[in-house]
């Protein structure tokens, strides 16, 4: 059988059109005073703008960073302090910067998730420091981040990880009401090792490291430029016509689900339902019964069908998914749960190969 990518939410192939643009870019050190310098420079600051301008922010409001884990620990570890309220169901790469936090004696409120996987908000009363992703890596499950911005006291800070989001739904870094927002290219069919962190004007942030006069100091070191040229070509591509994406992968989603059920029973849908507004049209979690999810995973590989038990950035990305844990879900449904994430580049007929596969395994592995 031919190879099967189900795992889009760890990352994405490079499109076509961004290997060109990336090729094409100025190559000179975008400090440098002389012509190659002044030639990165204005690739560089095009590409920003062109970045803020799909995610409705302003140039100047646009950090480069190495990804998504960068911003996100620059974000988190960069702000102000204050008291801090979390969920347990955010990426790792910013659950570990409030660990971080919450070991140097700051308070963290650990708020739960409901069955459908989202937040169970509670406005404070003070101002804090709140962390709420955007979309959930591993359920799909969409956060009300615009209603948790607008519930916040005077004061508060709000950082979004929209790395899942972006270039798959639309992005609107003002009109979400955060303080900072982060996205990493290589999620939207951009290049690995470029990402970017919006902080609202007017807010401040702390740099993590030093030695260069780079993005205001926030950031020091040479930028990228043409990872970062890479980035705005992706965004571009993937922005393009984002309701008939939506409307595609939905019906890519559904298709799998519906197999699944009919050929792989009993099964369980993990997050929003089919067909709900507040769900990630990429993204499908699925649990197994009776069917330890690691084995399944191995014999799938094996099989050509690629796709995750969880976050890949994850300590031991076999392990049980703690979003679904924190969801609190039984431990049958824990330990058979596998994420499958689609893209617009696939077809129907793929998935319903690929469901075959997935039944022909679980079949297996059930029978020991």
């Amino acid at each position: 059988m031919r190879p099967i990518y189900l795992d889009h939410n760890a990352t994405t192939p490079v499109l076509p059109e961004v290997w060109d643009a990336v090729r094409a870019a100025p190559s000179g050190n975008p400090a440098s005073a002389h012509g190659a310098g002044r030639a990165a420079r204005r690739a560089l600051e095009d590409a920003r703008e062109r970045i803020a301008a799909l995610l409705g922010a302003q140039a100047d409001e646009i950090t480069f960073t190495s990804g998504a884990t960068e911003a996100n620990n620059l974000a988190v570890l960069g702000a102000p302090a204050a008291p801090v309220v979390a969920s347990q169901i955010e990426h790792p790469c910013v659950l570990e910067p409030l660990r971080q936090l919450e070991r140097r004696g700051a308070r963290v409120e650990w708020l739960p998730a409901d069955a459908r996987g989202v937040i169970a908000w509670r406005a404070p009363s003070e101002p804090v420091f709140a962390c709420v992703m955007l979309a959930n890596h591993e359920t799909g499950a969409l956060q009300p981040v615009r209603e948790i911005a607008a519930s916040l006291p005077k004061g508060s800070r709000l950082h979004c990880d929209a790395v899942q989001a972006v270039g798959k739904l639309p992005v609107n870094f003002r009109d979400l009401g955060a303080t900072t927002l982060s996205a990493s290219a290589h999620k939207f069919g951009g290049p690995k090792g470029i990402g970017v962190l919006l902080l609202k004007r007017g807010a401040a942030l702390s740099p993590l490291a030093f030695g260069g006069h780079q993005q205001k100091g926030l950031r020091p070191g040479t930028e990228p430029v043409p990872l970062a040229v890479g980035m705005a070509t992706a965004l571009e591509v993937a922005t393009r016509d984002l309701s008939a994406t939506r409307a595609k992968l939905e019906l890519l989603r559904e298709r799998l689900w519906l197999g699944l059920q009919r050929m792989c029973a009993p099964v369980v849908l993990n997050g929003p339902e089919i067909g709900a507004p507040d769900a990630l049209p990429t993204t499908l979690n699925v649990s197994f019964l009776g069917c330890r999810a690691d084995l399944l995973l191995m014999a799938l590989d094996l099989a050509g069908v690629s796709c995750s038990t969880g976050s890949a950035c994850s300590s031991g990305s076999l392990l049980p998914s703690p979003v679904l844990r924190a969801m609190g879900v039984s431990d049958d449904v824990l330990r058979s749960a596998l994420r499958f994430s689609l893209s617009a580049t696939q077809t129907t007929e793929e998935v319903e190969e690929a469901v075959g596969c997935i039944a022909e395994c679980a079949a297996r592995v059930r029978k020991g």
